[in-house]
């Protein structure tokens, strides 16, 4: 991949910023980058003694496509009896539809108006076959009862933003329900597919996983509609 990257004739530009001196920029780990160049460099995995960051490393080194790294770690983490992760599958399809919802808004002690407004409505499938990984996806999304999930490698979630057009009182009415992500104490509305497929991307690469496939367009990853991850 790094070889790719500024291969002649691939057309990368150098990072514009008045500081940066016509340096490129990777929008990669740059903590794991360090033991990456070393490796490229020395031929050799040299890891500080109690490094903890070995699932991110790999991630790292599978993204750059070195092989020969990912060797390296397999055996390192086998010498320090720690399994390397089992083959697994991650599938995630997002469909979205938008709906015009009719509601009425009081514009005035007796004035009633008819109002339109458009929402999106998403529908999401996961499957996966590690149930760690599995597990994740669930916490990430607050998924945390039998009525958003439906038991074994697979669940669905469907979530509608509300707009700020459509009374709260209308949109709870409609039975219609956000999703959210991240940390309890800092959630983040998903707010259409690319939200949340980057948060999908997050754990994925977190538990190992690589992409293997991108539905239509592979040159559009967070505005697609079906992406395939593989762990061997």
């Amino acid at each position: 991949m790094l070889g790719a990257m500024f291969r002649a004739g691939t057309p990368m530009t150098p990072n514009l910023n008045p500081e940066g001196g016509g340096h490129y920029f990777i929008d990669r780990d740059g903590k794991a980058f360090r033991h990456i160049l070393n490796f490229l460099r020395l031929g050799r995995l040299d890891l500080p003694l109690g490094y903890g960051e070995t699932a991110l490393l790999r991630a790292e080194a599978d993204f750059y496509q070195i092989r020969p790294l990912l060797d390296a770690l397999r055996e390192l983490e086998a010498s320090r009896g720690t399994p390397a992760p089992t083959a697994a599958l991650l599938h995630a399809d997002v469909d979205s539809s938008p709906r015009l919802v009719h509601f009425s808004a009081r514009r005035g002690p007796h004035h009633y108006e008819l109002s339109s407004v458009q929402v999106d409505t998403f529908r999401a499938n996961l499957f996966c076959t590690d149930p760690e990984c599995l597990g994740a996806l669930r916490a990430r999304f607050g998924v945390t009862n039998e009525d958003r999930a439906e038991g074994g490698p697979h669940f669905r979630l469907e979530w509608a933003p509300r707009p700020a057009e459509l009374p709260e009182v209308e949109y709870r009415r409609l039975g219609l329900q956000p999703l959210w992500t991240g940390a309890p104490g800092e959630p983040r509305e998903v707010v259409g597919t690319p939200s949340f497929l980057e948060e999908v991307l997050r754990v994925a690469l977190e538990h190992g996983f690589r992409l293997d496939s991108v539905f239509p367009d592979p040159e559009d990853l967070l505005n697609s509609r079906s992406l395939r991850f593989v762990r061997h």
